[in-house]
Formats: C-alpha cells, structure tokens, sequence
C-alpha cells in the first residue's frame, strides 16, 4: 500500500509530567521486536474476538488504552470504517511505530504520548475503551485510577472492554515453541502486576470503579497464558 493523506496526530497528553514505564517488551531496545512476536504467538486472532465482543458501530469514539504500536487501532479501522480512533501510549516509540502503520493502512488517528492513569480527555466523550494486553503492566494503584478515568470519559452506556491475561495457566506445547512459552509463563508469574491481577481480578476491579455488569465474556488458553476478555457498561 502507498501511503495516504488520512489524518494522523501524535500529541503530547497535556500538563502530563512523563514519568518511567515498562515498555511493550520489557525494554526499550527490544522494541523492533515487539510485532514480529505477537504475530509468532498469535495475538492477532485475539484482538480479533474482543472487538467482536465489544460490540462498536460506525461513527463511533474509540480509546485504545496501551494500543503500543497500533496493530489493534489498524483493525478497528479495517473492520469497522468510520470509527473515530484514539491511541494512548507512553511510549514514543511505539507511537511512532503505530503511526507509520495507520499512514500505510489509510487510517486516520490521534496518537496521544500519556499513561493509563491520566486519560487525557473529556468527561463522558467516548462510546468505547478498549485494550489489549496492556492492564498488566499497572501496578495495583495505578489500575484503579485507571477503572475511574475509563468510566469518567465514557458517555452513560458507553461499554469498556479489555483482553488481559488473567486465571490459571494451562499446558504448553511441547517443542522449541512449548519451552518459549514456559518461560514466558514463569516470568508472568513472578510479576507484581500479574499479581495485581489474581488478588483483584478486572471484573471485580471495574466493578468496584462504578462500572454496571462487569463481568468475563470470554476466557481463551492461549501458548503464553491464560488470557481474559471483560466487558463492561458506564
């Protein structure tokens, strides 16, 4: 594809203090990485089935939350034309990245440089919050600011839906593959953040931020966890 005229902003959140944060990799280098091993782990087919679970219609304000370099506002757009798309990310890189596919797609986005905990938007102006595989990397005061400014920039009605990792772990495939995807778990494990997620699980977590019928609509064993997808009213 040639790239297109489709407008695409990346801004700064404003009055925001930029502030260390863990990168989609785990480090900053790595980064180029990033795309390559989604796709080897087969994340895409996963985003795929939560924006089917959130339910988004033409037209509609979209906030990805942690949307990294951008592959699930590249799909929105592919699957739903005429959304109104906004990416928020702490990470430059990774906007940069999320750019340079949204111009090669066509697609016009607003790319915003901020942190989950500090939506940088207007009271009751979006129809959906979404995110994918982002929550995780929250420590648990972080996630319950998080709960709050999702539901303060949700129209009433407007719906919140998150992929996570999230429940037991299950068994591994064996082979080069399987021991990648071991190791991977057992780091998971040790995370505080991951942690967070046991002992206050996203339904409970969006529940408790004045969120009506929180609750898992779906649970998928993938090759790197035990992921969750969780929906919820404003």
């Amino acid at each position: 594809m040639t790239e297109s005229a489709a407008p695409i902003r990346i801004v700064d959140s404003p009055g925001t203090a930029h502030r260390p944060f863990l990168p989609g990799m785990g480090k900053q280098w790595l980064m180029p990485l990033y795309d390559p091993f989604t796709r080897l782990l087969g994340v895409q087919r996963f985003r795929a089935e939560l924006i089917r679970w959130a339910g988004i219609g033409p037209g509609e304000k979209v906030l990805d939350v942690g949307c990294g370099s951008g592959d699930l506002l590249v799909t929105l757009a592919r699957t739903m034309p005429g959304v109104e798309l906004t990416g928020l990310d702490p990470d430059r890189v990774a906007l940069g990245r999320a750019a340079r596919k949204a111009a090669a797609a066509g697609v016009g986005v607003t790319l915003i440089r901020g942190y989950a905990d500090d939506l940088a938007l207007e009271d009751g102006s979006l129809d959906h919050v979404v995110s994918s595989l982002a929550i995780h990397h929250l420590d648990v005061d972080s996630r319950r600011v998080f709960a709050a400014e999702a539901r303060r920039v949700l129209r009433p009605g407007g719906k919140i839906t998150i992929l996570d990792f999230g429940g037991p772990s299950g068994d591994h495939a064996h082979g080069p593959r399987g021991h990648l995807n071991a190791l991977l778990d057992t780091a998971m494990r040790r995370s505080p953040q991951l942690q967070a997620e046991r002992d206050n699980p996203l339904p409970e977590l969006l529940r408790s931020n004045g969120f009506d019928d929180a609750a898992e609509v779906a649970h998928r064993q993938s090759g790197f966890g035990s992921l969750t997808i969780v929906r919820a009213t404003r």
